[in-house]
């Protein structure tokens, strides 16, 4: 007698061997540890920053704030690459909402530990809803005159190390092919609450500290953990969708 487990296969289902299943599920492979590495690298940056260069929270809460902003123009490109066409509309939406959200972001922190005198809007205010990243144009502006040098090139570190994952995760390893213009679009939000809010929090009570040295490395450090942390858990789930067998048999 033939138990359940026994059961022939299917016609036109793939079998997938348990080893096949377990490679599938688990974020690994060296293009991914790869995204990770940078990912490590850059985030230390800041570090140096502080050790060496003379980093406040200051200068540590607006990096990490434009983080976002890097974040977007990849979540952007990200929907171009799913849906061209469907990318012009939602993107444009993407673009005003994300952008008057960064904008009012932006302009908390920076008043707040920058110059409280920071005017968003010097100019004619652009046409309807357009007003939302103009907001966030005149808020970088201003970021922009405190910014060192070397600011700019962690800025740019930043660039590269989600510019990685770019290509690695979505492009190369086909994460494309598992999510849609939503996913994209709401993913960024998510990040958002989880490490800014825990950035914050751990901002002010370093500025409650006096900012000692020791706990400006230690936000750093925060950063970097929680960062590496929503990485994993993005990649991680993604791959287990790819592998299940309606995704495997494609």
């Amino acid at each position: 007698m033939m138990s359940s487990f026994d059961s022939p296969p299917v016609p036109g289902r793939r079998i997938i061997s348990s080893e096949f299943a377990q490679r599938e599920t688990t974020y690994g492979g060296a293009r991914r540890r790869a995204s990770l590495v940078v990912l490590v690298l850059v985030n230390l940056l800041p570090l140096v920053g502080v050790l060496m260069l003379g980093w406040d929270v200051a200068a540590l809460m607006v990096l990490y704030w434009s983080e976002n902003l890097v974040l977007g123009f990849y979540t952007l490109l990200k929907m171009l690459v799913v849906s061209p066409l469907g990318a012009l509309g939602m993107g444009t939406f993407f673009v005003i909402h994300y952008g008057g959200f960064c904008a009012v972001h932006g302009l908390f922190i920076a008043t707040l530990l920058l110059d409280e005198g920071i005017d968003p809007m010097p100019g004619d205010p652009w046409p309807a809803f357009l007003v939302f990243p103009q907001m966030l144009v005149n808020v970088v502006r201003q970021v922009l005159v405190y910014a060192p040098p070397d600011w700019l090139l962690a800025v740019a570190a930043l660039y590269i190390s989600h510019g990685v994952s770019f290509v690695v995760n979505f492009l190369i390893g086909r994460e494309r092919d598992e999510l849609n213009l939503s996913q994209l679009m709401a993913a960024p939000y998510g990040r958002i609450m989880i490490l800014h809010v825990a950035i914050l929090l751990g901002g002010f009570a370093v500025i409650a500290l006096g900012q000692p040295l020791a706990m400006l490395a230690v936000l750093v450090l925060l950063k970097l953990a929680l960062d590496v942390a929503l990485h994993l858990r993005e990649h991680r789930a993604l791959a287990v969708r790819r592998s299940t067998p309606e995704n495997v048999s494609r």
